[in-house]
């Protein structure tokens, strides 16, 4: 059975669903790792499209493989935007062993605070739910409905969020946001695919069902200087991906950040939730 990039067993709303605000067909959220240097010094540049265009997102910044800017950070949520966290380094072990799990829990709280930050995404999609309890955050955003090119590829079957309970003391939870377009990386430089047609493919039938679509693109592998380089694809795919979405469900989306849409799941849902 093919299960990328739609499962079509991932579409089933959650029991009891009465639907997105205002009455809107889909849901749209927008999320954006910063991997490097690079994609730090191309934020700016991702914010100016976006706001030209009417959409807002969120950036995830590694604390210690580079240097964050505050400034920056700033800019961001004075301009509508949200800072996630994205790990303290990148390196793939944060799911290995829990007592190391902990330790670097103490450092991820850390900057959850001083960012200001309530939404962290693991670092190359690795994720253990139950751990994450030890995070002081809302949401997290480290899953996805369906990717078997993840390193840890274990989809979680849903276009929707959901809500993790502690199992050990269930009035303690989280929101999971699943990412449910395919990223750009696997789209662009894995498969080197020359359009956005997967990602209009996926688009569409999550809409017919009225699912969530959150997408998280990368500015580290996005070119803004039409001289594409190795592991780079045009910026203007991710333009034309938002120009679609504006034209053809115009009046159709609700589009929130992640934080937002944590919250509104945290305050009128029951019946999706999970225990880990």
């Amino acid at each position: 059975m093919e299960v990328w990039p739609i499962d079509e067993n991932s579409k089933k709303s959650p029991e009891g669903w009465k639907g997105w605000p205002e009455g809107k067909q889909f849901a749209l959220v927008l999320t954006h790792d910063v991997d490097t240097v690079k994609g730090h010094e191309r934020c700016l540049e991702l914010v100016n499209l976006e706001e030209e265009m009417g959409f807002r997102s969120s950036f995830n910044f590694v604390a210690k493989r580079y240097d964050v800017d505050p400034l920056l950070r700033d800019t961001l949520i004075n301009r509508g935007f949200e800072v996630g966290v994205h790990g303290v380094c990148h390196d793939g072990k944060y799911f290995r062993d829990k007592k190391k799990f902990r330790q670097r829990a103490v450092q991820l709280n850390h900057y959850l605070r001083e960012w200001k930050s309530v939404g962290f995404r693991s670092p190359s999609m690795h994720h253990n739910l139950e751990w994450i309890h030890d995070l002081n955050l809302e949401y997290d955003a480290s899953t996805f409905d369906t990717d078997p090119f993840e390193p840890q590829s274990d989809g979680v079957g849903t276009v929707f969020p959901f809500l993790v309970r502690d199992k050990t003391n269930p009035s303690k939870a989280y929101v999971e946001l699943p990412y449910t377009l395919p990223q750009d990386f696997t789209l662009f430089i894995i498969l080197k695919e020359k359009s956005i047609d997967i990602w209009l493919k996926k688009l569409n039938w999550i809409a017919t069902h009225g699912g969530m679509a959150l997408l998280n693109a990368h500015p580290d592998y996005m070119s803004f200087s039409g001289k594409k380089q190795l592991e780079e694809y045009p910026a203007d795919f991710y333009r034309g991906f938002l120009e679609y979405v504006r034209e053809r469900y115009s009046g159709k989306f609700w589009h929130v950040l992640p934080k937002e849409m944590a919250r509104f799941w945290r305050g009128g849902m029951k019946g999706n939730d999970r225990l880990a």
